[in-house]
């Protein structure tokens, strides 16, 4: 019997159009006759399972302090010690905290979306069944990779089966068994990976293909590694190993591709559909009509890059007309010790590539905004000399813009601002066809910086200097090992200066090009990797090490090391890693990317590295509870066995829950 599923609209669905995954073509499911028959709102809502991807995982700040936070390399700095401190340091952690409340029920809502597409997929009219079959196959990995989420950060928790066109929910819902999660998860990356494509279906590169399900098959194998899993009776290392090999050797055939140079993973002219990525969240196009039609805006970078203008009497350029940075304004997500001393950075190049640590301002020659290079100069005088540390053979000489910012008005959102190239140093004369054109990423400042390099208004150094070796430099110099008591930053002056309120700042989420801004400096459109090939490197040397290939191990690590060492070095060879060596390669190639914390968990090193490198988080964490995330508040407040169910551990019902 024909049964019309009509789709729930104001509960379920509202605003459509308004959670769409940037760039994807969208069809509302929402307009007055939609149906779950019809083949376009079929489609619709399968486009829907997109959504939490671009409109919040990937572009608040609540999944990163989740998936980075309470690890061995990030930390609240000075000038915001207490900032999520729940997640970053489990302190007070509990099931209404914001970050792990609202990851959990997107997850779960969007379970329910893909569930929806899969299950209805035989009563759906009109369509080619090739198309069908793709768009089931994307279902799949997407609830897949929501499962993956929910199992790894929140443990046994239920392998939903609700679907949102019939309308009904589980009040007394009973969990599953963490086993049970990864053969599901596994079974639908198998069978996702059958019937997926290399390319991507409609052409449209934010939608998921084969190399997707496979990588992160690879990963849900690492992951459930960790918990002892296996299948038919073989490891889940070995699977992971297995699986991963498989895209590393047959990497044409799937489309898989690995740069030759760490930094043309993170040039801007890269960061559209990078040819690295392996599963792309595409960003909001501001020269693109897409623009209008959908709502994603990232602001991480406000909550990882710190505010120069802190320094305001040195660096004047005020954040919210900071067109080379943007509105720099959370500041909430710093690097440990441990994460900046992970890195050689005598020939590792993803120092720079990770972090920025030299800071400049900008000439906008063109616009004239904010005035023409001479105009931009900030002269060293006595008061600041004697502030700042610099010498004195410095006074009277000038600080000088590092790059020259172009706008211009976009077709669909806010100016746009992008560089015009970086102003050579030493050389003063404003002339821009001298300006440097073809730099890859202007937010990455080779290292070491020069001393006479009259570019830079203060740079944050990894190499620790003496007061008389400061003096030698014209900008300020602020050792990074000043700004820590132990492995926490301080909270007050430590210098005379509000250089406690500086930090090393993770760029992998600040943009710079014509399209990438939005409306709003706190906002930038950039596209986003939820996974890309180093990673699947990465996997295999992890699964060999911990299946005993230490040479295995090796081999897949050399090519992420060689990539990375700077023009006439060469990357130190690791010929039998450690398991703490697969752990120091993830941070050096992944820091940042929403792994730290699964990566831990999958070991078993929260106790050893907090205690280690993260004093703070170490005081708070508990491992009879910490090893998951909270049950969300909301969740448990609208089913009928709470305290059944339970809040894994964290005191708000009668039960832990498993």
């Amino acid at each position: 019997m024909k049964t019309t599923k009509i789709l729930y609209m104001s509960a379920l669905l509202a605003g459509t159009l308004g959670f769409a995954s940037c760039e994807l073509d969208e069809y509302n499911p929402t307009g007055g006759d939609a149906n779950i028959e019809a083949f376009d709102s079929w489609e619709g809502l399968e486009t829907y399972c997109y959504s939490p991807l671009a409109e919040q995982l990937y572009s608040v700040y609540d999944f990163l302090s989740l998936a980075e936070g309470g690890t061995d390399m990030w930390n609240c700095p000075g000038g915001n010690p207490d900032y999520a401190k729940q997640l970053i340091y489990y302190d007070g952690l509990t099931t209404n905290t914001n970050g792990s409340n609202k990851v959990f029920k997107q997850a779960y809502s969007c379970v329910a979306s893909c569930n929806a597409v899969i299950n209805n997929v035989n009563k759906v009219n009109g369509g080619t069944d090739e198309a069908k079959k793709i768009l089931v196959a994307e279902a799949k990995t997407l609830r897949a990779f929501y499962n993956l989420l929910l199992v790894t950060y929140y443990g046994p928790v239920t392998l939903s089966d609700a679907d949102i066109s019939t309308g009904v929910i589980n009040s007394k819902p009973t969990r599953n068994t963490v086993e049970e999660f990864y053969t599901a998860i596994v079974n639908d990356l198998k069978d996702a990976a059958q019937d997926l494509q290399v390319e991507p279906y409609g052409g449209n590169y934010a939608r998921v293909t084969k190399k997707t399900a496979l990588g992160l098959l690879a990963r849900a194998y690492a992951q459930g590694a960790g918990e002892g899993l296996s299948e038919n009776g073989v490891s889940y290392w070995q699977r992971a190993k297995e699986v991963a090999e498989d895209i590393i050797n047959n990497a044409s055939s799937y489309g898989v591709y690995l740069f030759d140079d760490v930094a043309d993973v993170w040039a801007q002219a890269n960061n559209r559909n990078n040819p690295e990525a392996l599963f792309i969240i595409s960003g909001r196009d501001a020269n693109s009509e897409s623009y209008n039609y959908v709502n994603c805006n990232n602001n991480l970078f406000t909550y990882t890059v710190c505010k120069p203008n802190e320094i305001n009497d040195l660096y004047t350029q005020v954040d919210n007309t900071n067109y080379y940075l943007g509105r720099t304004n959370n500041n909430t997500f710093a690097p440990t010790p441990y994460a900046i001393d992970v890195f050689d950075a005598s020939w590792d190049k993803r120092y720079e590539n990770t972090f920025l640590t030299a800071f400049g301002t900008f000439s906008m020659n063109e616009a004239g905004w904010v005035g023409p290079y001479q105009a931009r100069r900030t002269q060293i005088n006595p008061v600041l000399q004697k502030k700042y540390g610099m010498g004195q053979k410095f006074v009277g000489q000038y600080i000088y813009p590092y790059v020259d910012m172009a706008t211009s008005p976009s077709s669909y959102g806010g100016n746009q601002y992008y560089p015009t190239g970086v102003w050579p140093k030493g050389d003063h004369s404003g002339n821009t066809d001298n300006l440097i054109k073809d730099v890859k990423n202007v937010y990455v400042v080779d290292y070491p910086v020069a001393e006479d390099d009259d570019r830079f208004v203060f740079v944050l150094s990894k190499d620790y200097k003496t007061a008389e070796q400061k003096a030698n430099s014209i900008y300020f110099t602020v050792n990074i090992d000043d700004m820590f008591d132990v492995d926490q930053y301080k909270t007050s002056p430590f210098d005379g200066t509000n250089s406690y309120k500086l930090y090393p700042s993770l760029i992998k989420f600040n943009w710079c090009y014509n399209g990438v801004w939005t409306n709003h400096m706190q906002r930038k459109g950039g596209d986003m990797m939820v996974m890309r090939t180093a990673e699947v490197y990465l996997i295999a040397a992890e699964a060999c090490q911990m299946l005993g290939d230490a040479a295995g191990a090796a081999k897949y690590l050399k090519p992420l090391r060689d990539r990375a060492a700077r023009p006439g070095t060469v990357a130190p060879e690791l010929t039998n890693p450690t398991e703490d060596d697969i752990l120091d390669e993830y941070a050096r190639e992944m820091a940042g990317e929403y792994v730290r914390w699964a990566l831990l968990k999958r070991h078993h090193k929260f106790e050893e590295r907090l205690q280690k490198y993260n004093s703070r988080a170490a005081r708070f964490f508990n491992p009879n509870i910490h090893y998951c995330r909270p049950i969300s508040y909301d969740f448990l407040q609208q089913i009928d066995n709470r305290d059944e169910y339970g809040d894994n551990g964290y005191g708000t019902t009668a039960s832990k829950g498993y």
